[in-house]
């Protein structure tokens, strides 16, 4: 579950803006499941609300028909579906992305894992749901088998070519795609000469110059409480990402217990550790959106350590280890505190 709380600011007169309140375009619709809003301040004269929107669009109907794993016809689906384990052309997109969720798996313990698949549908968290909510021990080995993308996946980005080890092996892009989206639209809009954005997909985003006040943007991230939607922390942003990962609404239960959504790829099992939320500002939203799957993943202790090693800006909202649901235990990287005292 990612969701980030984006917070406009009103309106007022701003020296970078000149006397008049800049005008400002908004629009919003529908895609990868979610809904999508793009704010655009002071935009060139020349730019239209019309033709913008139509821009906005078809740049996210690219990044579907190549990355949609619900689209049996987009290129992530061709190749999941695809019995040959050669090397197989795939689009410069394609390639980034693969290249982005590369170095991340293999900077965080193999915690991100694109070949996730098995799992998540063995789990229910897929297309379908399972005979039996919790899976055997058997069967989470078998999925596990065609599961590890750095030797289930062979990618050469060179030839702009990716193989897989076995035609079972499949990719699920979505904790990084939707970031790559994002990043998509905010490439048109700068295209387009727009300096000063913000794309919002899904709670994700990314963030361009400064809002209608000269400042940085303030986004405001959740609280983890179920059916509630407080704000738990201010972050200012110009031009950077931010993504939040969390698993405190979408789960399953059986006899009692709760099975969080987020699965850790090796060992198969959804995660158990006191860690729930996890946001990252990162350069883009493709590298803030994958660090946020991989932080939850991770928790707290461990991915703390990877994200001082990595000067990555995280905060991670755990619950309290003795059980007292109404508590939560914040932590910061040094890197996302400079960004708070920055502000």
């Amino acid at each position: 579950m990612k969701k980030t709380l984006a917070i406009l600011a009103a309106l007022t007169v701003s020296a970078c803006f000149g006397e008049e309140p800049p005008k400002v375009i908004t629009l919003s619709g529908e895609t990868m499941g979610t809904t999508y809003n793009v704010s655009v301040v002071g935009p060139p004269d020349t730019l239209e609300e019309a033709a913008l929107a139509a821009d906005v669009e078809a740049v996210l109907a690219d990044v579907n028909a190549k990355m949609s794993n619900w689209d049996k016809g987009s290129e992530v689906s061709r190749f999941n579906v695809s019995t040959e384990t050669g090397p197989v052309s795939v689009s410069g997109d394609f390639v980034t992305v693969m290249a982005a969720a590369n170095e991340v798996h293999k900077l965080s313990d193999g915690k991100f894992d694109v070949t996730l698949g098995p799992l998540i549908e063995l789990w229910g968290f897929g297309p379908r749901e399972p005979a039996d909510p919790v899976p055997s021990d058997t069967d989470i080995e078998t999925a596990l088998s065609f599961v590890g993308q750095a030797d289930k996946l062979i990618l050469k980005a060179e030839d702009s070519t990716l193989s897989k080890s076995a035609p079972e092996v499949g990719i699920n892009l979505s904790a990084i795609a939707k970031g790559f989206g994002i990043d998509a639209v905010a490439g048109k809009l700068k295209a387009l000469g727009v300096e000063n954005y913000m794309v919002e997909i899904g709670g994700d985003l990314v963030t361009g110059g400064r809002n209608a006040e000269d400042k940085a943007w303030r986004i405001g991230i959740e609280k983890p409480e179920p059916g509630e939607k407080a704000v738990e922390l201010i972050v200012p942003l110009e031009s950077k990402g931010l993504a939040t990962s969390g698993d405190y609404r979408n789960f399953v239960e059986h006899d009692g217990v709760r099975y969080s959504h987020i699965i850790d790829p090796v060992t198969g099992k959804p995660i158990t550790h006191w860690t729930t939320s996890v946001s990252v500002v990162a350069d883009d939203a493709m590298m803030a959106d994958a660090w946020a799957t991989a932080m939850l993943v991770l928790g707290s202790e461990r991915g703390l350590e990877i994200a001082e090693a990595n000067d990555i800006a995280v905060y991670f909202i755990s619950r309290d280890e003795n059980g007292d649901k109404n508590t939560y235990v914040t932590k910061a990287s040094s890197a996302f505190e400079a960004l708070q005292k920055a502000d």
